[in-house]
């Protein structure tokens, strides 16, 4: 079942029921077949679609600046609880939701995805996550609405704590691995995208991690020492990608303002001065004192903007010294910050591109301005998306500055050169 939304496709919003169907049982004619692909030893959860009593969906994932951490992602929604007769209702004892032991099923921590078909039927994912609250909200002689609030898997992460941890030296991405494996988590292993990390992490007693620590915030430390990306994906992976670097060119949406490619209503451009950081000072868990790299020229113009960071999980000095002078900024840099664009404004062929971009991903923006054009390729840090089935899909993608490396291109007059700097080719 699908619900039409005004000039942007199809689209549902499935809560998990707890109900168990297709699954085997014995003495069945049919669910009881040996080597059954349909009928399954545990079988699956039902998912009961709600948009169909529901107007809006409101999401948020990612992180709108590059210095930022993930937090968790968010959805939100209503349902009308008068269009379903009263089903929704966590106090009607007949509802369909009610099991047999009278437990309402659409219950806090039951699980949600949305979504949209595209041209073939295929769901594409939009967020997946579980449910935080369902505040139900009775009107007498109105309309009764429930209004629901989901996280993603960052939130379970929030809310669990370490026992002590004795580490060793190994990769961030060993590391992560081996805490998302701690009994006290046991992260599913079947949805994890985890990228070999660049950096090593210590494993002396210095490092060991103290009973009680946040699940979350010590993701976040191991985050902060590789200065990659940890995040939920749109599919519900926890994701994480090495210390962002050089990035091959490989835009997966270009938006212009000119009527060519994709096209976007709201441009934002980010010049501040919380951009510059001019002294890094990284200190390890097993260090007396820190690294600190200094870059003098802008100290000089725009005094000392500072970046502290004293308890790394780095291994070493080098490798502390090696981050401080990665984070150095000593110049600000206008950028694209956030694009917004309406599906309404779209192909279907745009609309069904847009919905696969993920956090990570590039994307080029063009702008037109007195004299010219500017164009930025740009990796997408955050996205937020509100779903009206009356106005339509739209969609900000939250952007940051990465270097580009430029595939090598035969016989392009900028990209064809053997030898120049600016931009770099690469033989690709």
């Amino acid at each position: 079942m699908a619900t039409s939304v005004i000039e942007s496709g199809n689209y549902e919003l499935f809560i998990d029921t707890g109900f168990i169907v297709n699954a085997f049982r014995l003495d069945n004619a049919t669910a009881g077949v040996l080597d059954n692909t349909t009928f399954l030893l545990d079988g699956n959860t039902e998912f009961a679609p709600m948009l169909q009593y529901s107007t809006n969906v409101n999401l948020k994932r990612g992180r709108r600046d590059v210095g930022d951490q993930f937090s968790a992602g968010t959805m939100s929604f209503n349902l009308n609880d008068s269009l379903a007769g009263g089903t929704l209702n966590p106090l009607y004892a007949s509802s369909p939701y009610v099991d047999t032991t009278g437990l309402f099923t659409l219950a806090p921590l039951r699980r949600v995805s949305f979504g949209r078909y595209n041209g073939v039927g295929t769901f594409i994912t939009l967020f997946v996550g579980q449910i935080v609250s369902y505040d139900y909200n009775y009107e007498l002689g109105g309309q009764n609405t429930v209004t629901v609030y989901c996280a993603d898997d960052f939130y379970l992460l929030a809310q669990t704590a370490l026992a002590e941890y004795n580490v060793t030296e190994e990769l961030s991405s060993t590391r992560l691995t081996n805490v998302l494996n701690l009994p006290e988590i046991a992260y599913p292993v079947l949805t994890r995208d985890i990228e070999t990390g660049t950096q090593t992490l210590g494993g002396a007693a210095a490092w060991t991690v103290p009973n009680g620590t946040n699940a979350k915030a010590y993701i976040d430390q191991i985050q902060q020492a590789e200065q990659g990306r940890i995040f939920m994906s749109r599919t519900g992976y926890f994701t994480s990608q090495p210390r962002i670097g050089n990035t091959l060119s490989g835009s997966v949406a270009d938006f212009h303002d000119d009527g060519t490619n994709i096209p976007y209503n709201s441009l934002g451009i980010i010049y501040n001065a919380d951009l510059i950081i001019n002294r890094a000072s990284i200190q390890h868990l097993g260090a007396a004192s820190p690294q600190v790299a200094n870059d003098l020229a802008s100290q000089a113009k725009y005094l000392i903007q500072n970046y502290s960071d004293t308890n790394s999980l780095l291994h070493n000095d080098a490798a502390a010294l090696t981050l401080a002078n990665y984070l150095l900024v000593g110049e600000p840099e206008a950028t694209f910050n956030a694009v917004q664009t309406d599906y309404l404004m779209l192909t279907n062929a745009q609309r069904e591109a847009l919905a696969l971009v993920d956090i990570g991903d590039t994307i080029t923006i063009t702008n037109t301005i007195t004299g010219g054009e500017v164009a930025q390729e740009l990796s997408v840090e955050g996205i937020e998306i509100q779903v009206n089935v009356k106005s339509g899909h739209r969609v900000t993608f939250y952007t940051a500055a990465t270097v580009i490396v430029y595939e090598f291109i035969l016989d392009n007059a900028i990209y064809g050169k053997l030898g120049i700097q600016d931009p770099q080719p690469v033989l690709g």
